[in-house]
C-alpha cells in the first residue's frame, strides 16, 4: 500500500507565486519526513486561478523530496508536442535518479484546446500517439514515426530517462476511455470527485479489460485521488476544510462541470476522504479491498492556510497510515 499528495498549487489571482512556492518546499519536505511514498503536481493553462506549471515546480521540489517518487497527476499531454514532452520528463527523471511518474489525461477544457489551435475531437488520438512517440524517443533508438498527427525522421532523443521505462497513468472519467486504457495495459488513475460506487464498479470493469487483453496484476498499480481531511469527526473536518473544498470545486463549474453544484452532497458524502482516524481508515480498507493500491491525497484548497494541510498530512502519517505500514 502506498499513499501520496497531490500538490494543490492554484491559487488567487495576484498571490504571491514565490511565497507559494516557497510554502510547496516546505510541505514536501515535510510528508517526506512523515513517510509518504509520492508527490504530484496539477496541470492547466489559462485557468480562472494562478496554477504554475508542473514540470518546473517537480524541478525544483526535487533536491527536497528524499526518495518519494515525483510525478503529474495529470498532465494535459494533447496540448505539446511529444518531442517537447519527451525531453523535458527525461530530463526530469535523471535530475531526480529515477523517481518521475507521468500521469496523464486527454483534457477537456475548451479555451485551453482553442488557445493552442488543437481541435478537442482529436484529444484521445493525440494522447495515443503522443505516447507512442514518447516510448520510441526514450528507447534511445533513431526514430522515424509518420502518424495522424506527427512526423519524425531519423531523429534521436537527446537525453534518455533514467529510468528504463518511466511508469505512465492515464487518468479518465468515462467507461470508453477506461476499457481503453485497460486494454493497453496502462494503470487507469482514478478520479477523487467521484463516489465510491462508481470508482469501485469502474476499477472492477477495468481489471476484468486488462485480464481479457492478457495482463495480470502481479505488480500492477491501481492508483486513486482522494481528498483527504483528518480530524476528530467528519464534522470537525468539515468545519476546517469544508469551505475551501467547495469553494476549489466550484472553480470547475465555470468550465461545463456542472456536475459539483448540482450533486454536491453526494460528493461531499460519499466521494471525499473527512473524518476521524478511524473513519478514514475504514475507507482505506474498504477501497484497498476492492483493489486500489496506491492513494493519492489532496490536501490543500483554496483559502485553507499551508498550516492545516500540514496537520491533516501529519495526522493521517501518525494514526491512520501505520495500520497500513505494518
Amino acid at each position: 500500500m502506498k499513499f501520496g499528495i497531490l500538490l494543490d498549487h492554484q491559487y488567487d489571482r495576484g498571490d504571491d507565486i514565490g511565497r507559494r512556492s516557497g510554502e510547496l518546499v516546505e510541505f514536501v519536505q515535510h510528508i517526506r519526513d512523515l513517510g509518504y511514498d509520492s508527490v504530484f503536481g496539477i496541470h492547466h493553462y489559462l485557468s480562472s486561478l494562478s496554477t504554475p506549471q508542473p514540470l518546473p515546480l517537480l524541478s525544483r521540489l526535487i533536491d527536497h523530496s528524499g526518495t518519494m517518487e515525483l510525478g503529474t497527476g495529470i498532465l494535459i499531454l494533447p496540448l505539446g508536442h511529444p518531442v517537447h514532452w519527451a525531453e523535458e520528463i527525461a530530463t526530469i527523471d535523471q535530475m531526480s535518479g529515477g523517481r518521475f511518474v507521468l500521469g496523464v489525461g486527454s483534457g477537456y477544457r475548451e479555451d485551453e484546446f482553442a488557445s493552442f489551435g488543437v481541435e478537442r475531437r482529436t484529444r484521445v488520438s493525440r494522447l495515443n500517439e503522443s505516447l507512442e512517440v514518447m516510448r520510441k524517443l526514450w528507447s534511445g533508438e533513431t526514430v522515424t514515426h509518420h502518424g495522424k498527427h506527427f512526423d519524425l525522421d531519423g531523429v534521436r532523443c537527446s537525453v534518455l530517462p533514467a529510468q528504463q521505462e518511466i511508469p505512465v497513468w492515464v487518468g479518465a472519467n468515462g467507461p470508453i476511455g477506461i476499457e481503453r486504457i485497460a486494454r493497453q495495459g496502462l494503470p487507469w488513475l482514478a478520479p477523487s470527485n467521484v463516489r465510491r460506487n462508481w470508482a469501485v464498479g469502474n476499477l472492477q470493469d477495468y481489471r476484468a479489460h486488462r485480464k481479457d487483453a492478457g495482463f495480470d496484476d502481479t505488480g500492477a498499480v491501481f492508483p486513486i485521488h482522494r481528498d483527504l481531511c483528518v480530524a476528530d469527526s467528519f464534522e470537525d473536518a468539515w468545519e476546517i476544510a469544508g469551505g475551501p473544498v467547495r469553494r476549489s470545486y466550484g472553480e470547475y463549474v465555470q468550465y461545463g462541470m456542472d456536475y459539483f453544484e448540482s450533486q454536491w452532497e453526494g460528493i461531499k458524502h460519499k466521494a471525499l476522504f473527512f473524518g476521524s482516524p478511524d473513519d478514514i481508515a475504514a475507507k482505506v480498507t474498504d477501497f484497498a479491498s476492492a483493489g486500489f493500491n496506491h492513494f493519492v491525497f489532496r490536501t490543500q484548497w483554496l483559502d485553507l492556510p499551508i498550516e492545516r494541510s500540514m496537520e491533516i498530512v501529519e495526522r493521517f502519517a501518525r494514526e491512520v497510515m501505520p495500520r497500513f505500514k505494518a
